[in-house]
Protein backbone atom coordinates (compact mmCIF):
# COMPACT_ATOMS: atom_id res chain seq x y z
CA UNK A 1 0.00 0.00 0.00
CA UNK A 2 1.55 3.14 -0.92
CA UNK A 3 1.78 5.87 1.92
CA UNK A 4 -0.45 8.27 1.80
CA UNK A 5 1.49 11.06 4.03
CA UNK A 6 3.71 10.85 0.20
CA UNK A 7 1.04 10.77 -1.80
CA UNK A 8 -0.64 13.60 -0.59
CA UNK A 9 3.34 15.43 -0.84
CA UNK A 10 3.25 14.52 -4.33
CA UNK A 11 0.28 15.87 -5.12
CA UNK A 12 0.74 19.01 -3.24
CA UNK A 13 4.20 19.22 -5.33
CA UNK A 14 2.78 18.73 -8.74
CA UNK A 15 0.22 21.22 -7.85
CA UNK A 16 2.67 24.35 -6.15
CA UNK A 17 5.17 23.13 -9.05
CA UNK A 18 8.05 24.48 -6.60
CA UNK A 19 9.71 22.10 -3.91
CA UNK A 20 10.28 25.32 -1.37
CA UNK A 21 7.07 26.29 -1.60
CA UNK A 22 5.83 22.68 -0.83
CA UNK A 23 7.80 22.27 1.88
CA UNK A 24 6.01 25.98 3.08
CA UNK A 25 2.84 24.64 2.61
CA UNK A 26 3.03 21.26 3.92
CA UNK A 27 5.06 22.79 7.29
CA UNK A 28 8.25 20.60 6.01
CA UNK A 29 11.92 21.12 5.24
CA UNK A 30 12.88 21.14 1.80
CA UNK A 31 15.18 18.25 2.10
CA UNK A 32 11.92 16.70 3.88
CA UNK A 33 9.90 17.09 0.86
CA UNK A 34 12.90 15.78 -1.13
CA UNK A 35 12.89 12.32 0.60
CA UNK A 36 9.08 12.00 0.83
CA UNK A 37 9.33 11.79 -3.29
CA UNK A 38 12.30 9.74 -3.63
CA UNK A 39 10.37 6.81 -1.30
CA UNK A 40 7.51 7.00 -3.29
CA UNK A 41 8.98 6.54 -5.95
CA UNK A 42 11.04 3.62 -4.43
CA UNK A 43 7.69 2.43 -3.89
CA UNK A 44 6.35 2.56 -7.24
CA UNK A 45 9.60 1.33 -8.75
CA UNK A 46 9.48 4.51 -11.15
CA UNK A 47 10.80 7.97 -11.41
CA UNK A 48 7.88 10.39 -11.25
CA UNK A 49 9.63 13.30 -11.88
CA UNK A 50 12.87 14.37 -13.73
CA UNK A 51 14.70 17.03 -12.19
CA UNK A 52 16.24 19.82 -13.82
CA UNK A 53 18.46 22.12 -11.48
CA UNK A 54 15.26 23.85 -9.33
CA UNK A 55 12.33 22.53 -11.41
CA UNK A 56 11.55 19.44 -12.31
CA UNK A 57 8.91 17.55 -15.02
CA UNK A 58 6.16 15.08 -13.90
CA UNK A 59 6.60 11.61 -15.97
CA UNK A 60 3.86 9.82 -17.42
CA UNK A 61 3.84 7.49 -14.43
CA UNK A 62 4.02 10.49 -12.38
CA UNK A 63 0.98 11.85 -13.81
CA UNK A 64 -1.01 8.17 -12.99
CA UNK A 65 0.43 8.34 -9.55
CA UNK A 66 -0.88 11.86 -9.50
CA UNK A 67 -4.59 10.70 -10.37
CA UNK A 68 -4.75 8.19 -7.85
CA UNK A 69 -3.76 10.58 -5.63
CA UNK A 70 -6.48 13.09 -6.60
CA UNK A 71 -9.13 10.60 -6.55
CA UNK A 72 -7.97 9.42 -3.00
CA UNK A 73 -8.57 13.27 -1.59
CA UNK A 74 -11.70 13.04 -3.52
CA UNK A 75 -12.84 9.41 -1.66
CA UNK A 76 -12.04 11.18 1.70
CA UNK A 77 -13.90 14.39 1.24
CA UNK A 78 -16.93 12.16 0.12
CA UNK A 79 -16.67 9.74 2.83
CA UNK A 80 -16.58 13.28 5.71
CA UNK A 81 -19.63 14.64 3.72
CA UNK A 82 -21.30 11.29 4.06
CA UNK A 83 -20.22 11.30 7.71
CA UNK A 84 -21.14 14.53 8.38
CA UNK A 85 -24.65 14.67 6.41
CA UNK A 86 -27.01 12.27 6.96
CA UNK A 87 -30.39 12.76 5.34
CA UNK A 88 -33.62 11.99 6.86
CA UNK A 89 -35.36 11.13 3.26
CA UNK A 90 -32.68 9.79 1.23
CA UNK A 91 -30.74 6.53 1.37
CA UNK A 92 -31.42 2.94 1.27
CA UNK A 93 -33.86 1.52 3.96
CA UNK A 94 -33.65 -2.56 3.98
CA UNK A 95 -36.16 -4.17 6.49
CA UNK A 96 -38.25 -7.59 6.73
CA UNK A 97 -41.42 -8.46 8.03
CA UNK A 98 -44.03 -11.30 7.65
CA UNK A 99 -45.54 -11.75 4.52
CA UNK A 100 -48.82 -10.69 5.83
CA UNK A 101 -47.02 -7.83 7.54
CA UNK A 102 -45.35 -6.94 3.94
CA UNK A 103 -49.07 -6.78 2.29
CA UNK A 104 -50.27 -4.07 4.99
CA UNK A 105 -47.06 -1.52 5.21
CA UNK A 106 -45.59 -2.16 1.53
CA UNK A 107 -48.11 0.00 -0.11
CA UNK A 108 -47.61 3.09 2.83
CA UNK A 109 -43.70 2.88 2.07
CA UNK A 110 -44.64 3.47 -1.60
CA UNK A 111 -46.04 5.84 -0.47
CA UNK A 112 -43.42 7.82 1.45
CA UNK A 113 -40.64 7.12 -1.56
CA UNK A 114 -42.92 8.70 -3.98
CA UNK A 115 -43.54 11.88 -1.37
CA UNK A 116 -39.38 11.43 -0.62
CA UNK A 117 -37.80 10.05 -4.42
CA UNK A 118 -34.30 10.00 -2.38
CA UNK A 119 -35.26 7.01 -0.44
CA UNK A 120 -35.20 3.81 -1.69
CA UNK A 121 -37.34 0.90 0.12
CA UNK A 122 -35.88 -2.58 0.14
CA UNK A 123 -38.50 -4.63 1.98
CA UNK A 124 -38.21 -8.61 2.09
CA UNK A 125 -40.54 -10.98 3.27
CA UNK A 126 -39.31 -13.65 5.98
CA UNK A 127 -39.76 -15.71 9.00
CA UNK A 128 -38.88 -14.80 12.32
CA UNK A 129 -35.88 -16.99 12.45
CA UNK A 130 -34.34 -15.52 9.00
CA UNK A 131 -35.41 -11.82 9.89
CA UNK A 132 -33.47 -11.97 12.87
CA UNK A 133 -30.21 -13.82 11.09
CA UNK A 134 -30.21 -11.15 8.40
CA UNK A 135 -30.25 -8.53 10.84
CA UNK A 136 -27.60 -10.35 12.53
CA UNK A 137 -25.40 -10.54 8.81
CA UNK A 138 -25.82 -6.91 7.85
CA UNK A 139 -28.23 -7.51 4.97
CA UNK A 140 -31.06 -6.13 6.67
CA UNK A 141 -30.58 -3.14 8.42
CA UNK A 142 -34.72 -3.42 10.85
CA UNK A 143 -36.79 -6.06 10.92
CA UNK A 144 -40.55 -6.47 12.85
CA UNK A 145 -40.97 -10.33 14.20
CA UNK A 146 -43.39 -11.46 16.50
CA UNK A 147 -41.16 -12.45 19.46
CA UNK A 148 -38.76 -10.68 21.91
CA UNK A 149 -35.49 -11.65 20.22
CA UNK A 150 -32.39 -11.99 22.84
CA UNK A 151 -31.30 -8.97 23.99
CA UNK A 152 -27.70 -9.74 23.99
CA UNK A 153 -27.56 -9.29 20.18
CA UNK A 154 -30.68 -7.77 19.44
CA UNK A 155 -32.28 -3.92 20.04
CA UNK A 156 -36.21 -4.35 20.51
CA UNK A 157 -39.48 -2.17 20.98
CA UNK A 158 -43.02 -3.25 21.10
CA UNK A 159 -44.63 -1.96 17.57
CA UNK A 160 -48.26 -3.10 18.30
CA UNK A 161 -50.11 -5.75 18.18
CA UNK A 162 -51.86 -7.67 15.49
CA UNK A 163 -55.39 -9.67 15.46
CA UNK A 164 -55.02 -13.21 14.38
CA UNK A 165 -58.24 -14.66 12.57
CA UNK A 166 -59.43 -18.23 12.72
CA UNK A 167 -60.51 -18.31 8.82
CA UNK A 168 -63.65 -20.63 7.64
CA UNK A 169 -65.83 -21.10 4.34
CA UNK A 170 -69.22 -18.90 4.45
CA UNK A 171 -71.17 -22.10 5.25
CA UNK A 172 -69.65 -22.10 9.15
CA UNK A 173 -71.44 -18.68 9.45
CA UNK A 174 -74.23 -19.96 11.63
CA UNK A 175 -72.32 -22.69 13.36
CA UNK A 176 -70.63 -23.00 16.50
CA UNK A 177 -67.06 -23.81 15.81
CA UNK A 178 -66.04 -26.43 18.07
CA UNK A 179 -63.19 -28.90 17.74
CA UNK A 180 -65.49 -31.81 15.48
CA UNK A 181 -65.99 -28.88 13.33
CA UNK A 182 -62.07 -27.85 12.43
CA UNK A 183 -61.87 -31.69 12.47
CA UNK A 184 -64.28 -32.50 9.75
CA UNK A 185 -63.57 -29.22 7.90
CA UNK A 186 -59.80 -29.75 7.65
CA UNK A 187 -56.56 -27.11 7.16
CA UNK A 188 -55.00 -25.60 4.87
CA UNK A 189 -51.42 -25.18 5.78
CA UNK A 190 -48.91 -22.66 5.29
CA UNK A 191 -45.28 -22.37 6.77
CA UNK A 192 -46.83 -20.46 9.59
CA UNK A 193 -50.10 -22.33 10.23
CA UNK A 194 -49.01 -24.64 12.91
CA UNK A 195 -47.59 -21.78 14.78
CA UNK A 196 -50.64 -19.56 14.17
CA UNK A 197 -53.14 -22.39 15.39
CA UNK A 198 -51.60 -23.14 18.20
CA UNK A 199 -51.18 -19.30 19.28
CA UNK A 200 -55.00 -18.91 18.60
CA UNK A 201 -55.82 -22.46 20.19
CA UNK A 202 -53.71 -21.03 23.68
CA UNK A 203 -55.24 -17.70 23.37
CA UNK A 204 -58.57 -17.92 22.70
CA UNK A 205 -60.67 -18.66 25.59
CA UNK A 206 -62.32 -21.35 24.45
CA UNK A 207 -61.21 -25.01 26.61
CA UNK A 208 -62.13 -27.38 23.98
CA UNK A 209 -60.27 -25.80 21.04
CA UNK A 210 -56.99 -25.42 23.50
CA UNK A 211 -57.34 -28.88 24.23
CA UNK A 212 -57.32 -29.75 20.39
CA UNK A 213 -54.10 -31.49 19.43
CA UNK A 214 -53.51 -29.93 15.86
CA UNK A 215 -51.50 -33.07 14.78
CA UNK A 216 -54.53 -34.87 14.50
CA UNK A 217 -56.32 -32.05 12.30
CA UNK A 218 -56.35 -33.58 8.55
CA UNK A 219 -54.72 -31.39 5.78
CA UNK A 220 -57.08 -30.24 3.10
CA UNK A 221 -54.60 -28.17 1.42
CA UNK A 222 -51.12 -26.66 1.35
CA UNK A 223 -49.74 -23.90 -0.18
CA UNK A 224 -46.71 -21.76 0.17
CA UNK A 225 -47.85 -18.37 -1.58
CA UNK A 226 -49.57 -15.78 0.85
CA UNK A 227 -52.09 -14.19 -1.57
CA UNK A 228 -53.25 -17.74 -2.35
CA UNK A 229 -54.16 -19.49 1.12
CA UNK A 230 -57.45 -17.94 1.23
CA UNK A 231 -58.47 -19.39 -2.24
CA UNK A 232 -59.23 -22.71 -1.26
CA UNK A 233 -61.43 -22.03 1.99
CA UNK A 234 -63.28 -19.15 -0.30
CA UNK A 235 -64.37 -22.06 -2.43
CA UNK A 236 -65.46 -23.92 0.48
CA UNK A 237 -62.39 -26.08 0.81
CA UNK A 238 -60.92 -26.07 4.44
CA UNK A 239 -59.79 -23.31 7.14
CA UNK A 240 -56.43 -21.71 8.70
CA UNK A 241 -55.14 -18.46 10.98
CA UNK A 242 -53.71 -15.97 9.79
CA UNK A 243 -53.22 -12.30 10.75
CA UNK A 244 -55.73 -9.85 10.14
CA UNK A 245 -53.66 -7.98 7.55
CA UNK A 246 -53.40 -11.29 5.10
CA UNK A 247 -57.22 -11.16 5.26
CA UNK A 248 -57.86 -7.17 4.69
CA UNK A 249 -55.80 -8.02 1.29
CA UNK A 250 -57.46 -10.87 0.33
CA UNK A 251 -60.32 -9.78 -2.56
CA UNK A 252 -62.88 -12.37 -1.70
CA UNK A 253 -64.17 -11.23 1.88
CA UNK A 254 -67.22 -11.80 1.19
CA UNK A 255 -66.75 -16.12 0.66
CA UNK A 256 -65.16 -16.11 4.26
CA UNK A 257 -66.38 -16.08 7.92
CA UNK A 258 -64.16 -15.29 10.93
CA UNK A 259 -64.70 -16.92 14.15
CA UNK A 260 -65.32 -14.75 17.22
CA UNK A 261 -63.13 -16.10 19.97
CA UNK A 262 -64.49 -15.74 23.23
CA UNK A 263 -61.53 -13.58 23.72
CA UNK A 264 -59.35 -11.84 21.01
CA UNK A 265 -56.33 -13.34 19.78
CA UNK A 266 -53.52 -10.60 19.34
CA UNK A 267 -49.20 -11.01 18.48
CA UNK A 268 -47.11 -8.46 19.80
CA UNK A 269 -45.27 -6.96 16.78
CA UNK A 270 -41.36 -5.96 17.80
CA UNK A 271 -39.07 -3.46 15.65
CA UNK A 272 -35.58 -4.87 16.07
CA UNK A 273 -32.35 -3.95 14.65
CA UNK A 274 -28.81 -5.08 16.05
CA UNK A 275 -27.62 -4.14 19.57
CA UNK A 276 -25.54 -0.80 19.52
CA UNK A 277 -26.16 -0.48 15.87
CA UNK A 278 -26.55 3.28 15.33
CA UNK A 279 -29.02 3.39 11.99
CA UNK A 280 -28.94 6.67 9.95
CA UNK A 281 -31.59 9.33 10.25
CA UNK A 282 -33.53 7.97 7.21
CA UNK A 283 -34.62 5.00 9.70
CA UNK A 284 -36.37 7.40 12.03
CA UNK A 285 -38.32 8.33 9.01
CA UNK A 286 -39.32 4.55 8.14
CA UNK A 287 -40.05 3.62 11.84
CA UNK A 288 -42.34 6.43 12.52
CA UNK A 289 -44.53 5.54 9.18
CA UNK A 290 -44.12 1.83 10.57
CA UNK A 291 -45.20 3.08 13.99
CA UNK A 292 -48.70 4.97 12.34
CA UNK A 293 -49.70 2.69 9.94
CA UNK A 294 -49.48 -0.58 12.75
CA UNK A 295 -51.68 2.18 14.99
CA UNK A 296 -54.23 3.30 12.22
CA UNK A 297 -54.23 -0.81 11.75
CA UNK A 298 -55.07 -1.40 15.70
CA UNK A 299 -57.87 1.58 15.98
CA UNK A 300 -59.54 0.39 13.01
CA UNK A 301 -59.60 -3.71 14.69
CA UNK A 302 -61.21 -2.17 17.87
Amino acid sequence: MLNPTWLHTFKTLIEVGHFTHTADKLYMTQPGVSQQIKKLELACGHSLITRENKSFEITEQGRQVYDFALQLARNETELLENLSFDDPYSGLCQLSCSGALALLIYPELLTLQAQHPGLIIHLEAAPNYKILDDIQAGSIDIGVVTHLPSPSLFSSEPLGCEPLCLILPKQYQDQPITADVLKRCGMVKHPDADYYLSLYFDLCGEPELAQLNIETLDTASYVNQLSQILLPISQGIGFTVLPKSALDNFSHNERLVIHKPKQAVTEVLYLVQKRNRQLPARYHTLTARLNLLITQSENKNK
